[in-house]
This record gives C-alpha cells, sequence and structure tokens, in this order.
C-alpha cells in the first residue's frame, strides 16, 4: 500500500490500459457482496466543524474557489493531494508538517524531502500555497495550513465523484518536520496484511479503516518501481506474482522492464475506472485486477477479504464509510496550543 498519485512529469500513462479496457469483462462482473459499517470514533473536543465560524466564516468557500479551478487547470492536484493529507496525517498526525521546506544549509531535511515524499506531485503543493494565499488575504494568521489541507482533500475527493463531506477543524501546525521520521510511518507498497494491520492499530485506525482508507486508490497512479517485482521477482522466486490476472501481467511488463525502465511511466491504481472516485477498486482486488502487493493481499487474507467483498458491492457504503474514516483519520496527532503547535502564515516556513 503506497499512496501515490502523479505529477505533470510522470503523466506518461500506459499505453495498455486502453487494450487491457477493451478485452476487460464488464465492471458489473466484477463487483459482488454482503454490507460494512465503518467504526467512527469520537473525535477530539477541540474539533468541530463550525471551528471558523466567527473568526473565517468563508474558509470552505476561499479553499474551494482554489480547488476547483486547480482541478479545471491541473487534474492531477485531485489525486495528488488525496495523497499529500495520508502522507501528513501519518506523520506526525494531521498537522500540515508535510508542507515545511527544507532550510537552505539545514543538517535535517523536512518530511517533504524523505524519499518516500519524493513522488509527491508538485501540483498538491501549489495548490496549498494558493489557497493559503487566498484564505490569508481574507483572514490573516487565522486559519491553519493543516485544516486548509483537510479542507482541501475533502474538495477534491467530491470533484473527481466521490462523498461531500463535512471537514471538522481546529487542527494547528505542528512544529516539527523530519525526514528521518517518515519511512517507518508509512505503509509500503510490498507490505504485508499482518504489518498493515499493526500499522493502522498503531494510529488508532481498525482493520475496517485499513480497507476502506485503501480505497484512495480508486484513484491515482504508481510508478513501476512500486510494482515491478511483482511482474518479475515476487518475493525472491524469480517468477510473477501468481495472485495477478495473466492479462494485467501481460499488459505491465509491456511498460515496465525489469531494469532499465522509464522511470517516469506510470500505471493506474484502479485499471477499469481510473479516473472516477468509485468502489471498481474493490471489485478489481476480487478479480486478481490489484496493481500493488499490498492491495491485492487485502482481497486474500481473511481478516480483510470480508471487507472488500462488502465495499465491492455497494458504492454508496464505500462513500459512507470512506466519509466515516477519512473524519477518523484527521483526528490522529492533532495539535494544539503554543507548546506544540503554531499558525503558519506561510505554509512552507515555520513561523
Amino acid at each position: 500500500m503506497s499512496f501515490s498519485a502523479f505529477s505533470s512529469s510522470s503523466f506518461t500513462i500506459f499505453m495498455f490500459l486502453f487494450f487491457f479496457l477493451l478485452i476487460l469483462p464488464s465492471s458489473n462482473s466484477l463487483l459482488n457482496s454482503p454490507s460494512i459499517n465503518a467504526t467512527l470514533r469520537r473525535q477530539p473536543r477541540q474539533l468541530s466543524v463550525n471551528y471558523y465560524a466567527k473568526t473565517c466564516p468563508k474558509v470552505e468557500i476561499l479553499v474551494g474557489s482554489v480547488t476547483s479551478q486547480m482541478f479545471k487547470d491541473a487534474p492531477a492536484s485531485g489525486p495528488a493531494t488525496i495523497r499529500l493529507f495520508f502522507h501528513d496525517c501519518f506523520v506526525e498526525g494531521c498537522d500540515g508538517s508535510i508542507l515545511i521546506s527544507t532550510k537552505p544549509g539545514s543538517k535535517e531535511l523536512a518530511e517533504k524531502d524523505a524519499e518516500d515524499n519524493k513522488d509527491l506531485a508538485k501540483e498538491a503543493f501549489e495548490g496549498m500555497n494558493k489557497a493559503k494565499a487566498v484564505v490569508e488575504s481574507k483572514c490573516p494568521g487565522v486559519v491553519s495550513c493543516a485544516d486548509i489541507l483537510a479542507i482541501a482533500t475533502r474538495d477534491f475527493v467530491h470533484l473527481v465523484g466521490g462523498p461531500y463531506y463535512q471537514v471538522k477543524k481546529g487542527r494547528w501546525d505542528g512544529k516539527i518536520s523530519k525526514a528521518s521520521r517518515v519511512h517507518q510511518n508509512l505503509p509500503q507498497s510490498n507490505s504485508t496484511v499482518d504489518q498493515l494491520l499493526k500499522f493502522f492499530s498503531s494510529k488508532g485506525l481498525t482493520p475496517e479503516d485499513l480497507v476502506v482508507l485503501s480505497g484512495a486508490h480508486t484513484i491515482g497512479f504508481a510508478h513501476c518501481k512500486q510494482f515491478v517485482n511483482r511482474l518479475y521477482d515476487y518475493k525472491g522466486t524469480k517468477k510473477p506474482d501468481p495472485s495477478m490476472d495473466p492479462r494485467l501481467l501481460k499488459a505491465l511488463k509491456m511498460s515496465c522492464p525489469q531494469f532499465g525502465g522509464n522511470v517516469d511511466i506510470v500505471a493506474p491504481f484502479d485499471v477499469t475506472t481510473p479516473f472516477s472516485f468509485d468502489n471498481a477498486y474493490y471489485g478489481n482486488l476480487e478479480a486478481k485486477l490489484g496493481l500493488l502487493a499490498s492491495d491485492q493481499a487485502l482481497s486474500l487474507d481473511p481478516r480483510t477479504k470480508s471487507f472488500v467483498q462488502d465495499l465491492a458491492k455497494d458504492k454508496h457504503k464505500f462513500f459512507q464509510a470512506f466519509a466515516a474514516a477519512m473524519d477518523k483519520m484527521g483526528s490522529i496527532g492533532v495539535k494544539r496550543g503554543r507548546k506544540h503547535g503554531e499558525f503558519r502564515k506561510d505554509c512552507t516556513m515555520h513561523m
């Protein structure tokens, strides 16, 4: 599992996709199952939908004016911003620390420059800077970068066809941003279900949350390096991953050679509806069409398989569960008070 998107510089999408779509069965045949209830834990009291009711009542309209324009000008900003929010929340909590730039001459790199974050699309950072500038022009020094990122993420989820949900606000911007803390706090594309369950549990998230939040891979793209081992040397066997549909394997090999391939090539997480936020991702997993080993494993492990089946059946249930899980994830590691937080006027720099 890797919360990946794509940037304009890497938008060299697999030509296989169009060929592959022609030979796929209809999407209806991929979607089956029962029902799911996402667990929503009590939010910290400091977070509330109306947090800025008096200080910046139009904050969501202001952010929305930027996200809607960004989506028109650079569609990649959608999945890119969603990925940015995940990477922010899982490292240091949802505190905007991923937006901070490394200081010139600093011995310690900021989160943004960690190896695991090098593929984060520039459109996401550009969008955040624009949104912050617009908010600051109307409500100077009032709204945190962390809250703007949470609002923008919801906007993009909705713009790509996903659910619209209320965003609780009240996060302060974190003061710590270290690249050295990133890798151990992000799930990897080859993580096992055991590793994923332990990792999500450490963040206060359940197995249901793991499967539901993985549904963010209904949009976005991954670079070859994140799945190439599945194609040629799965777990050191010198053979492909047997859990991958042979047609998908063949198509991916055409664009991702084992060695010396184009590092900018990307493939969609969801090979059937890569530009729509829907529940086809789960039907794909049932049909062995998952791109990442960590995603495909969710449909094979008895601890997560039933959730995949439930979500594959009903898009409405997925939307409800996803909104609840995003609300829950958005409360991870929330900062409050001047000891741990600040309200940055420029998201890239500490006060």
